[in-house]
């Protein structure tokens, strides 16, 4: 039996709290168009994750001072690269990769480099 494709998986699932646009705004301190802008520029990613409602983007997305998470944009331009589209993102970041935990826990612990690394992979 093969693994599921990543755009398959339950994101509600994988992805315990997410953020509407107004809320990411708020955290970041910018307007909900200037949060499109940043997902559209891949600074941060946003899905659909329960059907019927709006987009969302993954609280955990967001660092203690509400900016991305350092490492993410890079991280995001080398998955959409390897031609991930933002819901594919989410998951393999929010999937255990063979790191000691899930991409996003590596990123958000400063640990981006070999996360970067493994993304990198997926392109060839």
């Amino acid at each position: 039996m093969s693994e599921p494709r990543l755009a398959d998986h339950d994101l509600a699932v994988l992805v315990e709290d997410w953020l509407d646009w107004d809320q990411t705004a708020e955290r970041i301190g910018v307007t909900p168009a200037k949060v499109r802008t940043m997902v559209r520029d891949h600074e941060l990613a946003a899905a659909v994750p329960v059907p019927g409602r709006g987009p969302r983007v993954p609280a955990l997305f967001l660092d203690d001072e509400g900016l991305p998470v350092k490492g993410l944009p890079g991280l995001l331009t080398v998955l959409h690269d390897a031609g991930f589209d933002d819901r594919e993102c989410i998951a393999w970041i929010f999937l255990d990769a063979d790191l000691p935990g899930r991409p996003i826990d590596a990123l958000r612990e400063n640990r981006g480099s070999e996360v970067k690394r493994r993304a990198q992979a997926l392109g060839f």
